[in-house]
């Protein structure tokens, strides 16, 4: 799992909040809940890696804050939708082996393998990995 082992268990306890999204709620409160973006963003920001308060389809489109990469490593962002359209893209982080993420199906944060996220139509693509220019 990398360094997500070290993150604390309160960021596996955040509910799913479909409104509690980037610019719509602090990323410093996350027991009134996140969606998906909020709370990797949020995780991102323990480990010390701030981004804005893109929604999926600006973070797929941003080429200043973010660059995408074919071969992630743990932290990158990665995300997912039905086509190829990044707007409403669920957005998970990148463990090395599975994807880290918050979706209302679950309510939780889980680990996710591939074949998880291909069993779904709503995850049906995977766009691709997008990595913090901080991680450059």
């Amino acid at each position: 799992m990398g360094p997500l082992e070290d993150l604390p268990s309160s960021f596996w306890q955040v509910p799913y909040v479909g409104a509690r999204f980037p610019g719509a709620a602090s990323r410093r409160d996350l027991t009134l809940g996140a969606n998906c973006q909020l709370w990797a963003y949020s995780v991102l920001d323990r480990f010390g890696v701030s981004l804005p308060d893109f929604r999926s389809d600006d973070l797929w489109h941003d080429t200043i804050s973010t660059q995408r990469v074919e071969d992630p490593v743990p932290l990158d962002l990665v995300l997912f939708n039905r086509s190829e359209d990044p707007y409403g893209a669920h957005v998970g982080l990148w463990t090395g082996e599975a994807v880290a993420h918050l979706c209302e199906e679950v309510g939780y944060p889980v680990l996710w393998h591939q074949s998880e996220f291909d069993a779904r139509e709503r995850y049906a693509v995977r766009l691709g990995f997008k990595r913090p220019a901080a991680r450059h």
